[in-house]
């Protein structure tokens, strides 16, 4: 199990950039698999990026692809999501969240962000 805490959202204007931050705290962390999710308000929580343990076959919604790019340092437990372009239908409440390689899900999550992108 891994505690995760958000930090970096904000309000913005639509075309701006944001960094979301991740820090994670558990000794085997570099082994999760890691990713960002947003709920809108009314709408059902969504998946955005996510990034596996080794970085490899990173996804993204298409609806973020080529504007959001999602990162991770394992040896500061930190997972990022840098957001360009950001447009008002961004606005959400953004959550980190971690699974261990054996889970089929995501268990862990933060406390979630917002981020609020104005027209």
């Amino acid at each position: 199990q891994v505690q995760l805490a958000e930090s970096g959202g904000g309000l913005v204007q639509a075309g701006g950039s944001l960094t979301l931050s991740c820090a994670a705290s558990g000794q085997y962390f570099t082994y999760y698999d890691a990713a960002w999710f947003r709920q809108a308000p009314g709408k059902d929580r969504s998946i955005v990026a996510a990034i596996p343990w080794n970085r490899e076959n990173i996804f993204y919604d298409d609806s973020v692809k080529g504007r959001f790019t999602i990162s991770r340092d394992n040896a500061k437990k930190m997972v990022y999501l840098q957001m360009y372009n950001l447009k008002p239908e961004d606005t959400a409440i953004y959550y980190c969240a971690a699974k261990a390689l054996n889970r089929d899900s995501y268990e862990d999550w933060g406390q979630g962000t917002q981020v609020t992108v104005s027209s």
